[in-house]
């Protein structure tokens, strides 16, 4: 059997960069002060749960209350400037992770807004870093996520708008909201906020899928970029498994099959990326 593993599967360098702030953090403070990330600083339970075990726990909003000091660390999602306020008053050190490119667009959006530019922001309103990235917006700011609520925006003729994207939303459907948005002849300015990390990680996904029998995606349940990743994958081979890891994996998947792709989230650690690439070669 044939297994290939996409060379862009795996953490991409704002995770990296977040996970390993983490750990760190983790080292140095050791038993010297309390460490936490605000949200689970990535979407994929195995790295959560070892963080866990070294102590580091997840803080939220409704968490912080009563709790004052200790070390704060930022995920790569990055949150609204609300948040920053809050745990500077609560007392906590705040230790910055967030991604870059996502700290672009919150410059962007905080700009525009403040000259009263509508902002629109493409990608999921529940997701973290849509939520804060909607946190810098000085004024009105909408989500879309489908072509009805692209079709259904309406503002009045003279509006002008700034649409951004959530960096890992799908590149494609992106390209098909603004068209749509564009239609309605705003005085719009676009940014493509799409990591181009993200968008190699989908280009490559397709093109692998579309040449082998079965497809394997990895990530956390809870993983975005992971979720597109598989819708991808999911048109071009219709035997494609979504797996968090090596024990979700069912071999019956794989019997009479000639090839294998792999290819992983953005939040999928090395290690498990390699048990599955090293089982499924081992088994077959």
């Amino acid at each position: 059997m044939k297994v290939i593993v996409a060379k862009t599967a795996g953490f991409c360098f704002g995770v990296k960069r977040a996970v390993d702030t983490v750990y760190e953090q983790a080292e140095k403070e050791a038993a010297l002060c309390p460490i936490y990330t605000y949200g689970p600083i990535i979407h994929n339970e195995e790295v959560v749960k070892d963080l866990e075990e070294r102590g580091v726990c997840v803080l939220d909003e409704e968490k912080m209350e009563g709790i004052r000091g200790g070390t704060v660390i930022i995920r790569s999602h990055g949150v609204s400037r609300k948040v920053y306020e809050q745990l500077e008053a609560q007392g906590f050190q705040v230790v910055d992770a967030t991604c870059p490119f996502v700290k672009k667009i919150h410059r962007i959006v905080r700009e525009e807004s403040e000259k009263g530019t509508a902002i629109v922001i493409v990608g999921n309103a529940s997701h973290p870093e849509v939520k804060g990235i909607r946190g810098w917006c000085k004024g009105e700011a909408y989500v879309i996520e489908t072509p009805e609520e692209a079709e259904k925006l309406s503002l009045p003729g003279d509006t002008k708008l700034c649409i951004v994207s959530q960096t890992t939303f799908n590149y494609n459907k992106f390209q098909l909201l603004v068209e749509i948005i564009l239609k309605k002849s705003y005085d719009s300015i676009v940014v493509n906020t799409i990591c181009s990390a993200t968008h190699e990680r989908q280009a490559e996904a397709k093109q692998l899928a579309s040449k082998v029998d079965v497809m394997l995606v990895i990530g956390g349940k809870h993983s975005s970029n992971t979720q597109k990743l598989y819708e991808i994958c999911r048109k071009e081979c219709n035997d494609t498994y979504y797996i968090q890891t090596i024990r979700d994996l069912k071999y019956e998947w794989l019997e009479g099959k000639r090839s294998v792709g792999i290819t992983a989230g953005a939040s999928t650690p090395n290690y498990i990326i390699e048990e599955v690439h090293r089982n499924v070669r081992v088994k077959f």
